[in-house]
C-alpha cells in the first residue's frame, strides 16, 4: 500500500510540474512571440519605444528590437543581420530591397508624414512681410517655394529683408536648415522638392535637369555648414530655443509634440510652415526575413497600432479623417487636409542620388 501511495504521489508531482510548465509558458508572454531586429528612421524611434506599442506588438506575437539609421544610408548596412528595414519613404526602400537581395518584396506603407518648415515667429513675420510666406493663422502658414528659392538664388540675407532690423537674432543668409540629403530622407526629399520647383515645376529626369538645378541646390546646402544625419537633433535644438530660425522637420514631429499637450510656454513662438510644393514621405516597411513578413501589414491595419501611430503624429494610410480628429485641438498649427499644397512625385533613385551629390558639391553626372 505504501508503495502504491508513493507511485501515485510521484505521478501527481510530475503532472503538477508539467502543468506548471504549460501554464507558465502560456502566461509569461500571453502568446508566443517572434523577436525581430530592424533598422528604422530615427523619427520612428519614440514610437517603437512606447510601452503601449511594445505591448500591442507583443499581443500580436512580435518583440521588435529597432536600431536607427539615416534612411538613405540603410542600403550600406549589413542587411542580412536584420529582419526588416523601415525607411522614411519609398525611394530608399528600392535600394534596400536590392542590397538585401529581396527585390520585389511585399513592402507596406503603414503611415506617412509631409515635410514642414518650423520657424520662429519673428522669422515667419519677416518672411510674410516680404512675400516669401503666406500666414494662415498665428502659428501656421505656407512657405512659398518660388519666392523662397528666388531669394536663396540671390543669396539674400535677413538684413536685406525690410522689417528685419528689430530682430537681432535674424542675421546672415536666409536658409532652411536641413539634414544631409545623401543619407537622410528629409534632406533628400527637400532636394527633390526644390529641384522640382527650380525645374519649371517638373520632376527632374535627365542630365539636363540635373545640370539646370544643381547650382541652386548647391547654394541651399553649402550655406548650412555641418549637416545632421537625421531630423531629430535639429528639431530638439529648435524646441529647446537654440538652432536656426528655419528648420526642416516632419509634420509628425510637430503633431507628436502638440498631442503631448505641451503648454504654450513649452511650444514657444513656433510657427509651422507647409511648403506649397512638397514630396510626401510614406514610411515604407521592407521585410527582409520571413519572420517579419507580416509585421508591416500589422502596423498598417491593426486598429490599436494605427491609434498609437497617431499619438506620434503619423498619418495612417487612408486615415485623413483619423488624423483630422486626433489633431482637431491644434488646427491653429497644422493643415490636416494639406489644403493648398501641391504634392509632386520624386525623381528616380538614380537621379535623386545625383542631385544630392551635386547639392553637396560632389560629382558632375548621375
Amino acid at each position: 500500500m505504501r508503495r502504491i501511495l508513493g507511485i501515485a504521489l510521484a505521478v501527481l508531482l510530475i503532472g503538477g510540474v508539467i502543468g506548471a510548465i504549460v501554464l507558465g509558458g502560456d502566461t509569461s508572454e500571453g502568446t508566443a512571440t517572434k523577436t525581430v531586429r530592424g533598422v528604422i528612421g530615427s523619427e520612428k524611434a519614440d514610437f517603437f519605444r512606447d510601452p503601449d506599442v511594445v505591448k500591442a506588438l507583443k499581443d500580436k506575437g512580435y518583440t521588435v528590437k529597432p536600431e536607427s539609421s539615416g534612411s538613405w544610408a540603410m542600403d550600406q548596412l549589413p542587411l542580412k543581420e536584420y529582419d526588416f528595414a523601415f525607411p522614411s519613404s519609398s525611394e530608399p526602400a528600392q535600394e534596400i530591397e536590392a542590397a538585401a537581395g529581396v527585390k520585389g518584396a511585399q513592402t507596406t506603407k503603414p503611415f506617412f508624414s509631409p515635410l514642414v518648415v518650423i520657424a520662429r515667429a519673428n522669422a515667419a513675420k519677416v518672411l510674410a512681410d516680404n512675400g516669401l510666406v503666406k500666414m494662415t493663422g498665428t502659428n501656421s502658414g505656407t512657405l512659398l517655394m518660388g519666392p523662397y528659392l528666388k531669394a536663396a538664388g540671390e543669396d539674400r540675407t535677413w538684413q536685406q529683408l525690410p522689417g528685419s532690423a528689430p530682430y537681432g537674432e535674424l542675421t546672415g543668409t536666409v536658409f532652411v536648415k536641413t539634414t544631409d540629403p545623401a543619407t537622410s530622407n528629409s534632406g533628400a526629399l527637400f532636394v527633390a522638392t526644390t529641384s522640382n520647383v527650380a525645374n519649371n515645376n517638373t520632376v527632374v529626369s535627365d542630365d539636363a535637369g540635373i545640370a539646370r538645378t544643381a547650382p541652386l541646390l548647391r547654394k541651399l546646402i553649402s550655406v548650412q555648414g555641418a549637416l545632421a544625419q537625421s531630423t531629430d537633433d535639429p528639431f530638439r535644438a529648435f524646441i529647446s530655443g537654440s538652432g536656426e530660425p528655419l528648420i526642416l522637420a516632419y509634420e509628425s514631429q510637430v503633431a507628436s509634440l502638440l498631442l503631448k499637450k505641451q503648454t504654450p510656454a513649452q511650444l514657444g513662438d513656433m510657427v509651422v510652415l507647409y511648403p506649397d510644393t512638397t514630396v510626401n514621405s510614406p514610411h515604407t516597411f521592407v521585410p527582409i526575413t520571413e519572420n517579419a513578413r507580416e509585421l508591416g501589414t500589422l502596423l498598417a491595419e491593426d486598429p490599436k497600432l494605427r491609434e498609437l501611430a497617431l499619438r506620434y503624429g503619423f498619418r495612417p494610410q487612408e486615415g485623413v479623417a483619423e488624423f483630422t480628429a486626433a489633431t482637431a485641438p491644434f488646427a491653429g498649427y497644422l493643415n490636416p487636409g494639406l489644403t493648398g499644397i501641391r504634392q509632386v512625385g520624386a525623381p528616380t533613385v538614380k537621379v535623386l542620388s545625383a542631385l544630392a551629390a551635386r547639392a553637396k558639391g560632389q560629382g558632375d553626372t548621375p
